[in-house]
């Protein structure tokens, strides 16, 4: 009992339940390991008495917590009522104003420190959280694309799709099909040296973007190479084109590692060649002085990674640590030039992002692009390293037992300390969504269900026996809320899979918008059967699939179940997965015949896959998100959870119903999309905002839990 008492005053849950009715007790070892990792002994009774005792007495003794929010939803706007009589109080805005006294209704939006000065001589310093009531929302309805970018080749591709691809995929469905927003995989940082990880949710850094999506040819400097130099990138613009035309004409994967390679040499040559002009030189050190010694940090460790490899812990232990490194740097010309090198590619992808976002924009975009955050970081990467007190030392993110799973998952990602966090005001976590929604019409935050709770798993322990532990919800939302206010971007949490009770309610109270798939998208605490569109709740991107599931026409086909099945990744017979897989599909398309959304009548299957995003249209979902492969009719999966080599996953281009690769240029030349996106633009067009339609609302749906989603890392 008084281990639990600790442990839930450090946010660690001693039982789980899996299920209504169901509870798990948590292993005591894992208790006292997760206890262990934030820095609490509990290793023996006495231990835990002891540790419980300093909890309490640090309780009696302090006068503020580390950070505190104050909401602008016209809630109370005063300093903690359990401050003792006579404490004086200082306000230290963001902007360096001062205020006093204990009315905070004035205060402005953003992070301030806030000093307590008691009677008793007790003296206090906090962060205080000042944010708007709720994200903002999209004034009217709209449509976008859900694109993997890797995998868009255009004929100017380097062997993956890149910035420039996006820029012109932006361009084309805002002005040709009126589209509303693209959404993109996380563009983060991937773990340098080769072989790497092709999973773009395991990245290196979730604060900077990766090079590797650099369109080389936009690069400014790259047109002023001399002739001097002009025959050794011609040789590099050859074999670029060979990794190109290898993926799109010879059945070749995506090779990212291959990519890098000539990117990176094509980038040596040019900013090792051409000097950057006096306004460009002047947009690099602004760019170098708003990111501080976060960049620093993040292209010491890739100049680091070069020579020593990626695996910082097995670095010369004067490297280990991001301010020893500094004199490392410092005193090594090469290494301090391959410092510079690493900033000048995050400015480069950086003003290319920017670029990408501005052309949304003009071609109408109301959103524009949406980035997508990853739930966490390699355990190797730049951000681990350069963030170390922030993490948790030997555990990893994962997920517990469910249906789907019984064996849970362990993801391989070091979750955030919430105690180092709040002692911090939250800085690392702002400056993460700072980062991202510079360029950003709205932001995808996978697995939204970690701003409450994360299931950490102890390391060399099975992923059944991790525990919960809780985050401050409330702090975490309202950085959130202000960094989005800030940007004047929109907020999209995935949450699909179980999600405990007023999770959604808070969310959507908070005006993020959720996630609804229309395969998951049934009544489950009554008949079962499809949920009608008008009950599908209004807050939210509604879609046929996502990237961790198949594509609609593979779902209707059943191709997925054989794919599944040799795979061996099926559960149980494959006639009887084969036959309940039918019965699920014929009971949504009997659903569009009866609608009228299906008039051809089932079997033709280019008007099926239009008549499952028509039922979308038909929700009061005021974002409505279209997979590009379902455009065309690609039947691959680009990720395929449960599989690592067995399967070529977020390796796949583009492609058509019969596998072979399309580009960018045959995307925007198919009938086919052409068709499916007249639908949509109509669709939206007719429906304005969708706030009108039977059944809208923030929680329409979220009281009820769905069934949970494989994981992707």
């Amino acid at each position: 009992m008084t281990l639990a008492r600790l442990a839930a005053r450090h946010g660690v849950a001693t039982a789980h339940s899996p299920s209504e009715g169901v509870t798990v007790p948590v292993p005591d070892a894992t208790v006292v390991a997760v206890l262990a990792a934030l820095g609490v002994d509990a290793a023996t009774p006495e231990a835990v008495a002891d540790a419980l005792d300093a909890a309490e007495r640090a309780d009696r003794e302090r006068l503020l917590p580390p950070t505190l929010v104050r909401w602008r939803d016209g809630g109370p706007a005063r300093p903690p009522a359990d401050l003792p009589p006579g404490t004086r109080l200082r306000v230290t805005t963001e902007d360096g104003a001062v205020v006093t006294g204990r009315d905070w209704s004035g205060l402005p939006l953003g992070v301030h420190t806030v000093e307590a000065q008691a009677p008793d001589g007790r003296a206090a310093t906090g962060t205080l959280i000042v944010s708007p009531a709720r994200v903002p929302g999209p004034r009217r309805r709209a449509y976008g694309l859900l694109v993997q970018l890797y995998s868009l080749l255009s004929t100017r591709s380097w062997g993956m799709g890149d910035l420039g691809d996006l820029r012109e995929l932006a361009t084309w469905a805002g002005r040709a099909h009126g589209a509303g927003f693209v959404q993109v995989n996380p563009l983060h940082a991937g773990v340098p040296g080769a072989p790497s990880d092709p999973s773009p949710y395991r990245p290196s850094s979730r604060r900077f973007p990766d090079p590797v999506h650099l369109r080389i040819e936009e690069v400014p400097e790259y047109a002023l190479v001399g002739p001097e130099r002009r025959e050794e990138l011609d040789r590099i613009l050859a074999e670029a084109a060979e990794l190109r035309e290898q993926v799109l004409d010879k059945g070749a994967l995506i090779d990212r590692d291959a990519v890098w390679e000539v990117k990176r040499r094509a980038l040596e040559l040019v900013l090792g060649t051409v000097e950057p002009g006096p306004g460009r030189r002047a947009d690099f050190h602004d760019f170098l002085a708003g990111r501080g010694r976060a960049l620093e940090d993040h292209a010491t460790y890739q100049a680091l990674a070069e020579r020593h490899g990626p695996h910082w812990r097995t670095w010369p232990e004067e490297l280990r640590a991001p301010r020893a490194a500094e004199a490392a740097v410092r005193a090594d010309p090469d290494l301090a030039a391959r410092v510079d090198f690493h900033c000048r590619l995050a400015w480069l992808t950086d003003r290319q992002l920017a670029d990408a976002a501005a052309a949304a924009r003009e071609a109408g975009m109301e959103i524009g692009i949406v980035h997508d955050l990853a739930v966490g970081v390699h355990p190797e990467g730049s951000d681990a390293w350069a963030q170390q007190e922030a993490f948790a030392t030997g555990m990893s993110v994962g997920a517990p037992p469910d249906a789907f799973n019984s064996r849970g998952q362990d993801w391989g990602l070091p979750p955030w300390r919430p105690d180092a966090l709040a002692a911090a005001g939250y800085a690392p976590y702002r400056g993460l969504l700072r980062e991202l929604l510079r360029h950003a019409g709205a932001l995808r935050i996978d697995h939204v269900m970690g701003l409450f709770r994360l299931w950490w798993v102890p390391e060399g322990r099975e992923p059944t026996e991790g525990t919960y532990v809780r985050y401050d919800a409330e702090a975490m939302l309202a950085v959130l809320v202000l960094e989005a206010h800030r940007a004047g971007a929109l907020v999209i949490g995935e949450d699909l899979g179980t999600v405990e009770p007023g999770v959604r309610e808070e969310l959507a109270r908070r005006g993020v918008f959720g996630t609804s798939v229309l395969w998951f998208e049934r009544d489950w605490e009554g008949t079962g059967r499809p949920l009608p569109a008008a009950e599908w709740r209004a807050e939210c991107v509604a879609t046929a699939t996502t990237h961790d599931l198949p594509s609609t026409a593979a779902r209707l086909s059943g191709d997925h179940v054989g794919l599944r099945h040799r795979l061996g990744l099926l559960a149980g017979d494959l006639e009887r997965e084969r036959a309940a897989d039918t019965a699920e599909t014929a009971e949504w398309l009997g659903l569009f015949e009866r609608k009228g959304l299906l008039p051809e009548g089932p079997g033709d299957e280019e008007a099926e896959i239009r008549a499952v995003h028509r039922f979308l249209l038909a929700t009061p979902a005021r974002m409505v998100g279209v997979w590009l492969p379902d455009t065309v009719g690609d039947r691959r999966p680009q990720n395929l959870p449960g599989t690592w080599d067995q399967y070529p996953n977020w390796r796949l281009p583009l492609a058509g119903p019969d596998g072979q690769p399309l580009t960018l240029e045959r995307l925007a030349a198919s009938p086919r999309a052409h068709g499916l996106l007249r639908e949509l633009r109509a669709g939206t067009e007719a429906s304005g905002t969708g706030a009108e339609a039977p059944g809208a609302g923030a929680g329409a749906s979220d009281a009820r839990t769905a069934p949970p989603g494989a994981r992707h890392v």
